[in-house]
């Protein structure tokens, strides 16, 4: 671990749960695409992790729960053995760095396409409502297609799924479970209005909305105690054409429900950098702060200037960052020192599925 003489609040220690973190800086997890077509971990992506470990807190990029979850190219996944295993030599290098890693649970939903799977089975979602545009998939740019709504007697199985998944992260050497429940994937389109309009208990009014959410939740504390979970939201997304009218009532209602759980923090996307659907005012964090009692992360265009008001004004108790930490492997250390940062990758990197533009950031040398 890594100690500085710094007066920055962002810098500064921070125990989350029973994990002492050296700061509160969190690597946010990014869809970086280097897994390969077995969605195994591997040597380049366990590097680029090694390269960021002076984070306070590492979250894995989206990881698919199962082969029904997959709906980008060559992200990890962690529903068989082999992939459990390929992810301990980047959970080494954690332990050894001495960074607690979560492992992000993801289900992409309706954000998938028929040609991630093997049977060219369409997505399922909440409801039978398709994204507009095209997503990037095997056979090239496609558009959306109507995803097929779940059958209540199908969602126990895909519970069942991330149950499952957290079980194999826990033998696989993560320290957490962080529960993907943003950016339009399957848990968020049950969770909002404009996406849910089942008539079952899935469906309808606010508890029905979340019991989904609430049973993957439950699920999961039967593999790591509540210290060791926590959960993602974008409340003012638009990604995956999402945006509810009652957004800021949906939100503060699952945020309420989560603190009786005791969970290690709620992870949001409250700034708008990623798009904002402006159904309302934007959500800040002091909602949110109001209604959850452990942890709040903030993430989404924070600078160090912006990150260190927020904790300092008591709004966030840690801040995640996404594109500086793509180009800026030393992060904490350019924080720390006052050093310039790269400047941000090229929206091309993201999408690469090799070591360029992934691990060939370099750190700053004065």
């Amino acid at each position: 671990m890594t100690s500085f003489t710094t007066s920055l609040a962002l810098l500064s220690q921070f125990k989350l749960g029973d994990l002492n973190l050296e700061n509160r800086l969190v690597l946010a997890p990014m869809t970086r695409a280097r897994a390969g077509e077995k969605r195994l971990a591997n040597e380049i992506m366990a590097e680029y992790y090694r390269q960021r470990a002076s984070a306070g807190l590492m979250i894995t990029e989206a990881t698919v729960i199962s082969p029904q979850a997959n709906g980008w190219q060559n992200t990890p996944g962690i529903y068989t053995d082999e992939q459990a295993q390929a992810w301990q030599m980047v959970t080494k290098i954690a332990q050894r760095k001495g960074t607690p890693i979560f492992c992000q649970l993801w289900h992409c939903g309706r954000a998938s396409h028929p040609s991630f799977q093997e049977n060219g089975a369409l997505p399922v979602a909440p409801s039978a409502i398709k994204i507009k545009g095209e997503l990037h998939t095997p056979i090239g740019k496609q558009p959306y297609e109507t995803p097929r709504a779940l059958e209540t007697e199908e969602i126990p199985a895909i519970v069942a799924d991330y149950r499952q998944a957290a079980q194999r992260a826990k033998l696989a050497g993560f320290d957490g479970i962080e529960i993907h429940g943003a950016n339009g994937y399957l848990i968020d389109t049950f969770l909002q209005s404009a996406t849910n309009q089942r008539q079952d208990k899935y469906g309808g009014s606010l508890a029905n909305r979340y019991r989904f959410l609430q049973e993957i939740v439950e699920a999961i504390l039967t593999v790591f105690p509540s210290h060791r979970v926590g959960v993602r939201l974008s409340p003012n997304g638009v990604y995956n054409d999402m945006g509810s009218e009652d957004f800021r009532e949906t939100f503060l209602y699952v945020a309420q429900r989560l603190n009786e759980y005791n969970l290690a923090y709620l992870h949001l996307l409250d700034g708008l950098a990623f798009g904002f659907h402006e159904k309302g005012k934007p959500m800040l964090l002091s909602e949110f702060r109001a209604v959850f009692n452990s942890a709040l992360i903030g993430n989404c265009g924070y600078t160090k200037e912006t990150a260190e008001a927020a904790i300092q004004l008591g709004d966030a108790d840690l801040i995640a960052f996404g594109r500086p930490y793509i180009s800026n492997p030393d992060l904490v250390e350019r924080f720390a020192n006052n050093w310039p940062l790269n400047p941000d990758a090229e929206m091309k990197d993201w999408y690469s599925f090799d070591k360029e533009g992934y691990m060939d950031f370099p750190s700053y040398k004065p």
